[in-house]
């Protein structure tokens, strides 16, 4: 555990955030009223995958005014896994659920094989009811990391398996319907119909956003659960999800709070942005900041929640930096990223509308973007070896945002907190500081 240093690790996440002072003590006000209940009931941990404090920075330039986690601002955290600086989502996402510290690639086991108790399966020993929401598939690391234990984070079938016959959990929604089906409907399970046994089980099964909305009630005090699987794999891109028939993370988190909040015992629920991370690995800025724009909007319904429910506590913290995206770029020092409210779709799409010879550049960025690129800018797109890198980097500069890596880095993330017991963040701390305030705060064992 690191030494809490309050009053120097907030004023440095304030300085990160770019944050009003009076916008902070306003918030301040609002949460004291909050606090003067110190009982907590339920706890709704928003994990945006891969973002940092420059996230935080260029999301602000981008959406041109405060997020609604920037008044919130408490401290900030180290994420270094067990045998490496750099940490993956899977040790990350064990440090965030169960206080530990593993090794990369293993999720709920500490490094010397021993399985580790989560958050999660915490509050379920307690009578509470809990939720798993993702873009990402169900059981990509982050999620998996609250109710599954595996050697490897890989073994998706497994963590499928895991969640069904073995945890409480008793609403998942995202994406990745075929890690819980048989090969012979053309899923990845060897033999097992998961969804099938999910729904013997006390299940409803979703998999459309008309059918999401069109739940009624999911009576968990009476054992039923719900199961939304929205796509084979991952859940597409916010920019592409207007066109399917899946559902938004800001839809997906209002139904799990609507659906756990029936439990008179509370709820623990986690919900993870997941694909701020990949926008990052693409070091694809404007992917970035629209799905950032999505968790927000899911953000904003846990908070409106937890205003109204006196009870809940809202914890918004990132499992890691991705990208190591900066604020101003090799070429500019202009903070442009509202440039990017335009774009309508990934480097990667673009990439895959050029022609054979590259001779449309210019056509199909300015249609995505409203972007007219230079004759420099265009060369550069035709000369690359890989033109979606060479895009994101010439969208990226034009937002007046750089890069130094396609991957994670160690840099320190900061945490936001709303509602009773919100101000034991503030400070320094380690990820795995954060499961364990959250289980003082719930009185978990």
């Amino acid at each position: 555990m690191f030494k809490k240093m309050g009053l120097i690790a907030l004023s440095t996440g304030l300085v990160l955030s770019g944050v009003g002072l009076s916008t902070v003590d306003a918030a301040k006000k609002d949460e004291a009223k909050q606090n003067k209940n110190k009982k907590v009931e339920n706890v709704i941990y928003m994990i945006p995958d891969g973002f940092g404090a420059n996230h935080a920075a260029n999301y602000r330039i981008f959406k041109g005014e405060e997020a609604v986690w920037d008044a919130h601002i408490k401290g900030m955290y180290t994420t270094f896994s067990a045998n490496a600086d750099i940490t993956d989502s899977a040790a990350a996402g064990t440090a965030m659920a169960a206080g530990i510290k593993t090794n990369n690639g293993v999720i709920g086991f500490d490094p010397e094989g021993n399985k580790v108790k989560t958050i999660l399966e915490a509050a379920e020993e307690a009578g509470k009811s809990s939720g798993l929401v993702a873009t990402s598939t169900i059981t990509h690391a982050t999620p998996a990391s609250f109710a599954s234990h595996v050697e490897h984070r890989s073994n998706e079938t497994e963590i499928a398996r895991q969640y069904i016959q073995e945890s409480g959990v008793d609403v998942i929604l995202g994406g990745g319907k075929n890690n819980f089906l048989p090969t012979s409907k053309g899923g990845k399970q060897t033999e097992l119909n998961l969804i099938d046994e999910a729904q013997e089980k006390g299940f409803e099964f979703v998999e459309t956003r008309e059918q999401l909305q069109q739940v009624k009630k999911v009576n968990v005090e009476k054992g039923e659960k719900l199961l939304g699987l929205f796509a084979g794999e991952a859940l597409a891109p916010e920019f592409d999800r207007v066109d399917t028939e899946e559902p938004s993370l800001a839809e997906m988190t209002e139904k799990a709070i609507d659906t756990l909040n029936q439990d008179k015992d509370g709820f623990f629920l986690m919900v993870e942005g997941s694909q701020i991370d990949w926008a990052g690995e693409s070091n694809d800025a404007a992917y970035a900041m629209h799905e950032t724009k999505a968790f927000e909007e899911a953000v904003q319904e846990a908070i409106e929640f937890a205003k109204e429910d006196g009870n809940t506590l809202v914890v918004v913290a990132g499992d890691h930096e991705t990208g190591g995206i900066s604020v101003g770029s090799s070429s500019s020092s202009n903070t442009t990223a509202d440039v990017l409210k335009n774009v309508t779709a990934t480097g990667e799409f673009m990439a895959s509308q050029l022609n054979a010879d590259r001779s449309n550049v210019k056509e199909v960025v300015l249609q995505y973007t409203g972007i007219e690129l230079t004759d420099a800018e265009v060369a550069t797109v035709q000369q690359a070896e890989d033109a979606k890198s060479a895009i994101n980097k010439v969208i990226s500069e034009r937002a007046g945002i750089g890069w130094t890596r396609y991957g994670h880095t160690a840099a320190q993330v900061p945490v936001f907190a709303f509602g009773p017991k919100s101000d034991e963040f503030v400070g320094f701390h380690d990820n795995t500081d954060l499961p364990q305030i959250m289980k003082d705060a719930m009185k978990l064992k």
